[in-house]
Formats: C-alpha cells, sequence, structure tokens
C-alpha cells in the first residue's frame, strides 16, 4: 500500500463567470502533480453544467484546450458515476481537488455534493465555502471575531427596487465618496465598479445586481493591499505575506489575469511586527469562517496610519502560475509540489476525523 499511487479527481470548468480562470488553474495544477505518487482522472464541468470524465491520466495534458473534454464518452451520468461511485461498492476515487471558482464552485455547493457522496476533497467545507463567498455573511463573521475593517452597506435586490432612494442617502451618509460597488456572491473582483457621485453609484448597483441578488458597497481607503496564504485544518499556518501593486483603483479581473499591469511584492516591504499581525490577523480570519485546508486572506494597510483593515477571504484562490497564493508559500519555503501534496494530506485527514463521528444513537 506505501507504494500504491493515489487517484486524484480533478474537477474543474463550471458554471461562473470564472470558468476560464478555473482551466488556468487545473492546467497549472495537473502539470505540478507528481505523477510517481498520484494518477488524476479529470472531470470537467461545462458552462451548461453538463458533466464530463476524461480517461485516467499518469502524465498531464498538452495544453489548456485539452482540458475541456466537451466530447467525452458516456456525459453527465458516467461523470457522476464515478463520482458516487463509493456509495454503491465501486470506488475509483482516493480524493477530490475542486478547482473551481466562483459561483457552485466555491460557494459551498459542489462541496456538499462532494460530502453526500462522502469522499474525501481539497480546500474548505461547505460552511468555510459559503461563508467566503458570500462577502455580507463573511463580513458579519469578522465582527463577530473583533477583526476590523471599511465601512460597508449590504443589501439585497428587491431592497433596492423598494428602498433605492433611502439606501443611495444612506450610503452617501456613512460611505461617501468614492466607494466601491460588488456583487456580494462573486469571486476575481468581477462587476466590480468605483462610484464618484450619485449617479455612477447607482449604475453600479445595477451593474451589480446583474451577476448577484446581493451587493456590499464598501467606504474607499487608500490603503496598501496586503495578501497572506492560510494553510492547515485545526493547526493553520500563514506564508509571508505579499503586497499587490495595481494600474487600476482596484485590483479587479483584468488587473488579476489578463492585463499584466499588476505587481506583486513578494515578501511584501513590511515592517516585520506590522507583517507578524498581519499573519495574526489572517489565521484568525480563518478561524472566524471555520476554515479547513486553504484560504487566502486579503488586508488594506491604511496609508494614513498604518491601520490593518481585513477585506476578505478567499477559500479557493488560483493556482495559475502566477497567482498569489503559491508565489507566497514558495516564499515561505514550500515548493508548488509540496504544497498540492500538503493540501491532499490535509482533505485526507479532515475526512478521516469526520468519518469517526456518529449520526445517531446507539
Amino acid at each position: 500500500m506505501a507504494n500504491q499511487k493515489l487517484t486524484v479527481g480533478l474537477v474543474y470548468g463550471g458554471k461562473s463567470g470564472e470558468h476560464e480562470v478555473s482551466l488556468q488553474t487545473a492546467y497549472a495544477v495537473m502539470n505540478a502533480f507528481n505523477y510517481e505518487k498520484y494518477e488524476i482522472i479529470p472531470f470537467y464541468i461545462t458552462k451548461a453544467g453538463d458533466w464530463r470524465r476524461g480517461a485516467l491520466l499518469s502524465a498531464p495534458l498538452a495544453s489548456v484546450e485539452q482540458l475541456k473534454l466537451e466530447r467525452a464518452e458516456g456525459g453527465t451520468k458516467a461523470a457522476l458515476d464515478t463520482l458516487f461511485g463509493k456509495l454503491y461498492g465501486e470506488q475509483t476515487l482516493d480524493v477530490l481537488f475542486p478547482l473551481l471558482h466562483g459561483t457552485f464552485g466555491e460557494d459551498g455547493t459542489i462541496q456538499g455534493l462532494f460530502e453526500m457522496a462522502d469522499m474525501p476533497y481539497v480546500g474548505a467545507g461547505v460552511l468555510a465555502s459559503a461563508a467566503g463567498m458570500d462577502k455580507g455573511v463573511m463580513k458579519k463573521l469578522f465582527e463577530h471575531a473583533g477583526l476590523p475593517q471599511v465601512k460597508y452597506c449590504y443589501f439585497n435586490s428587491t431592497q433596492w427596487v423598494q428602498t433605492s432612494h433611502d439606501l443611495v442617502r444612506n450610503m452617501e451618509t456613512e460611505l461617501g465618496y468614492p466607494c466601491f460597488v460588488k456583487p456580494a456572491n462573486l469571486g476575481s473582483s468581477v462587476g466590480i465598479s468605483k462610484a464618484s457621485n450619485r449617479e455612477e453609484l447607482e449604475k453600479a448597483v445595477d451593474l451589480a445586481l446583474q451577476f448577484d441578488l446581493k451587493v456590499i458597497v464598501e467606504e474607499y481607503v487608500d490603503a496598501r493591499e496586503i495578501e497572506v496564504s492560510v494553510l492547515g485544518n485545526d493547526e493553520p499556518i500563514a506564508s509571508v505575506p505579499g503586497e499587490i501593486v495595481s494600474s487600476s483603483d482596484y485590483y479587479d479581473y483584468a488587473a488579476k489575469y489578463t492585463d499584466g499591469q499588476s505587481e506583486m511584492l513578494i515578501p511584501a516591504p513590511l515592517d516585520e511586527e506590522v507583517a507578524d499581525r498581519i499573519r495574526e490577523a489572517a489565521l484568525q480570519a480563518f478561524r472566524a469562517l471555520e476554515g479547513c485546508g486553504i484560504s487566502r486572506a486579503d488586508f488594506f494597510v491604511r496609508r494614513s496610519d498604518g491601520h490593518i483593515l481585513i477585506n476578505e477571504v478567499n477559500t479557493m484562490p488560483g493556482f495559475t502560475p502566477f497567482s498569489m497564493y503559491p508565489l507566497l508559500w514558495r516564499e515561505t519555503g514550500v515548493s508548488y509540489a509540496s504544497l498540492l501534496d500538503r493540501m491532499i494530506a490535509l482533505a485526507l485527514e479532515r475526512y478521516e476525523r469526520r468519518s469517526a463521528l456518529h449520526y445517531e444513537n446507539s
């Protein structure tokens, strides 16, 4: 058994605006696996939500395009038969490795499916994933944990239709201009706008509501953007901090994935005491969300007074070759391949502990 390879189900694609990001991540991870330890079964979820299962791989595919298994035999039934095989005695997989970003990927939805399939899986569980995806819920958990953050307003589409005038006046009073408008449940900064007046604010809210039914509006702070990677279950560890220096007003989807105009400073040029406080706050945020496996915590360090503000936690950070999460661990002394090993080990550890629980009285 010591030399037996683990079979990893790599799940990617998905019904979200971050479908292409997921493909990039899956390709990077597939190329980083040690195929003397693992063999891979790719599971591609199309933009329409159909599942496709690929053949067992003992080496990575040659291109991102080959990950799009549109014509895989058996369709959704074959893919789900493999995924749920353990439930009827035909287990093929040892662990699932989701690389899905955004809606239906890191919001607890797919994690709940894996729980029902009784399979170990990499990353956060249902609760942390759902809370980490909903920025409003996440901010309430941060408040409860005593983590300082920017001022914000949180409302849904019905409230906007019925009381938009009152909401706008409240935001102008509490937040002022400029401010940032975000869909509550979308990652990679999709749908974010900066508003400098009432007209721009109303347009920004309308745009955000095209992507989600709930909206977060935050005050603007002149601040440095600092990120920390977290790894672990009950005893998580934090990486060195990194800094994002963006060419745009905010680190949006284009800055992250397409225009190449943002710069990463790793490690971030911070005083040691400040860096330690940020790392501790990252662990505190991880625990506030009941995190497990991995996360990346994003902070603002206000330029005027150096005050540290938690921005958000991402429970499924990107793993593209230029993503902050693996780069921070590399600087901390953990290679890409070792990081994947640890993530899988954490998934198996968490599954083993949960499997020992009782769900009915004896």
